[in-house]
């Protein structure tokens, strides 16, 4: 019995848009109501949400297979990624990629050997059901998707470059720290910023890789979606509850 087929990549291959959600309050009870919603899939955000490991491992737990769990470590340290990945995420979004060199290395993170350098202690994790998948070391390689977040002047600068690293499934772009990196901090729809953001979602799927981006401007989003972005966030927990609270008590 091989690992569990990661769906997500699958569509990502067939070019397919999904629409996403980010969970950054760090409670399964959260990630459980958003995975019911309809989501194709939600970020559990380690790196700005209040999520340790055995924070996410509820989330994947709570998400189950109602939608598709992608986890945002909090950097590309390769302890960390194989954590996460032993505990049961099939699908990474890596933040803070600036070269392709980094790329190459984050790509050796998440797979075994002879591929990568993922440590082998599978017989312990969650990922293999604690051992009960027998050819899970054999298969685990094909179903990790790997998505690179690209959000400086430096990355974008290096964008072809890591477009040429095998082993990357798609390629997000971070469009508020790139924003103020060009010097337009918490304006990431400025002209100025959506002209290079375009500029890099075309770029990337001209290579023949995903796209993705995080909007909570809806206009923004649905020129990603025309555009054909194939994993598009439009929004968060975070957002969506604070708008419908304010919503609510403005109606009293």
């Amino acid at each position: 019995m091989p690992a569990p087929q990661n769906t997500f990549k699958a569509r990502l291959a067939q070019g397919e848009t999904q629409i996403g959600l980010w969970v950054g309050l760090g409670d399964p009870s959260v990630a459980e109501l958003a995975a019911g919603c309809g989501f194709d899939w939600l970020v559990i955000d380690a790196e700005h949400g209040p999520n340790g490991l055995r924070d996410v491992m509820a989330q994947l737990r709570a998400i189950g297979t109602q939608a598709h769990p992608v986890v945002r470590p909090r950097d590309d340290n390769r302890a960390g990624i194989k954590q996460m990945l032993d505990i049961g995420a099939q699908t990474l979004l890596v933040p803070m990629i600036e070269s392709a060199d980094q790329a190459r290395e984050v790509v050796r993170s998440v797979l075994y050997p002879p591929a990568g350098v993922r440590g082998v202690g599978a017989a312990l994790a969650r990922a293999s059901g604690y051992n009960a998948i027998p050819d899970y070391l054999s298969s685990a390689n094909d179903q990790v998707c790997l998505l690179l977040q690209v959000e400086s002047r430096a990355g974008i600068d290096a964008l072809d470059d890591i477009l040429t690293i095998e082993g990357v499934d798609g390629i997000f772009v971070g469009p508020a720290d790139l924003a103020a990196d060009m010097g337009y901090l918490g304006q990431p729809g400025a002209p100025e910023v959506q002209t290079v953001v375009n500029g890099a979602l075309d770029r990337i799927r001209a290579a023949g890789r995903a796209a993705g981006i995080l909007t909570s401007d809806h206009t923004l989003a649905q020129g990603y979606a025309k555009k054909g972005v194939e994993f598009l966030a439009v929004g968060s927990d975070v957002g969506t509850l604070a708008g419908g609270l304010r919503h609510l008590r403005a109606q009293f």
